[in-house]
């Protein structure tokens, strides 16, 4: 099955994971076709192994090839097109498209309750949190302030639609 890999907190705070090294720990699992998007931790892959066990082996390889408590976030491709496909915000050239990604339907369910300011908009569905903002204001909304925290920092990892939409 095809499968897409989120990395949390990676190429941040001083947990450094190229893309390089990142495919040779994954290959060595004997996950096939592996290729990273971006160098934020992005990556699809073909393995046999269950959600489950590719999410708890990978983050086993992860940890100790890189000497931090890894966390990821697994989805097959058909539920990747479906988080696509459901985003439900109007798109134009003024707003950006973001999916937060989360590690339970409770989290994001939580997380969409949660401040939101004028120029914004939010919806949980599922393990997702859907987000729009005018560009140039990512890291000063509400919503944003309210991601970063350390309540949520954790459990969410957020993405660009942009960058989603080219890995499937």
């Amino acid at each position: 099955m095809r499968y897409a890999i989120f990395l949390r907190g990676v190429n941040v705070g001083g947990i450094k994971v190229t893309s390089a090294e990142l495919k040779r720990v994954l290959g060595d699992l004997g996950l096939d076709e592996v290729r990273t998007y971006v160098a934020s931790g992005n990556v699809t892959c073909v393995s046999d192994l269950s959600p489950e066990a590719l999410q708890a082996a990978v983050e086993a390889a992860l940890s100790e090839a890189f000497s931090y408590e890894a966390h990821v976030q697994v989805f097959s491709r058909d539920e990747l097109a479906h988080i696509v496909d459901d985003y439900p915000f109007a798109t134009d050239d003024d707003h950006h498209r973001y999916v937060v990604i989360c590690d339970s339907s409770p989290t994001a369910s939580e997380l969409g309750r949660g401040p939101v300011g004028d120029m914004e908009q939010v919806a949980a569905k599922g393990r997702v949190v859907y987000w729009r903002c005018p560009k140039g204001s990512t890291l000063d909304t509400p919503f944003s302030k309210s991601t970063s925290g350390s309540r949520f920092k954790a459990l969410t990892t957020t993405h660009n639609l942009n960058t989603i939409e080219k890995m499937l």
